[in-house]
């Protein structure tokens, strides 16, 4: 197995093991919601005016799969759509009060597990977290060119 191939088998690799481990404690303190709907209040509660568009492209999915999922959310009690006076076209979402106490448990998880996985990160310089972060970098806008050459689109 050549370098490139090591270092993509080892992000899955670390990936997959943070899902294995993180999983139970989820599934314990977030049951009865799916990541998708975990992750769309996340991006609702930490982001100015979010609609199904901003919602689509950050997660790379269509709209009308992000579309089911808010209107899921809706039914849930865990956000609500609003619209602003000066444009009656364009749907918004902010979180309810159940909203925001799922999207602190969530908040609290992720807390729990970086405090778990600090003594790697406390380990590393500052000169490998900048060469982590440059190749992260590199190599989400060759995805992100690819993705572009593809013609692939989320917004539908």
């Amino acid at each position: 197995m050549n370098k490139e191939e090591q270092v993509i088998m080892g992000l899955r690799d670390l990936y997959d093991k943070m899902v294995w481990l993180n999983k139970d404690k989820i599934d314990d303190r977030l049951k009865g919601y799916n990541s998708s709907e975990v992750h769309c209040i996340e991006y609702i509660e930490r982001n100015v005016d979010p609609n199904v568009t901003k919602l689509a492209e950050f997660f790379y999915m269509t709209r009308g799969a992000l579309s089911k999922i808010t209107k899921k959310l809706i039914k849930k009690g865990l956000i609500e759509s609003y619209q602003k006076s000066d444009n009656k076209k364009e749907i918004y979402f902010r979180l309810t009060e159940q909203g925001k106490e799922i999207y602190q448990i969530h908040e609290d998880l992720h807390k729990e597990f970086q405090e778990r996985d600090q003594a790697v990160f406390e380990q590393i310089t500052e000169e490998q977290f900048d060469s982590i972060l440059s190749f992260v970098k590199k190599y989400s806008r060759h995805l992100d060119a690819e993705i572009k050459k593809q013609g692939i689109s989320i917004k539908s």
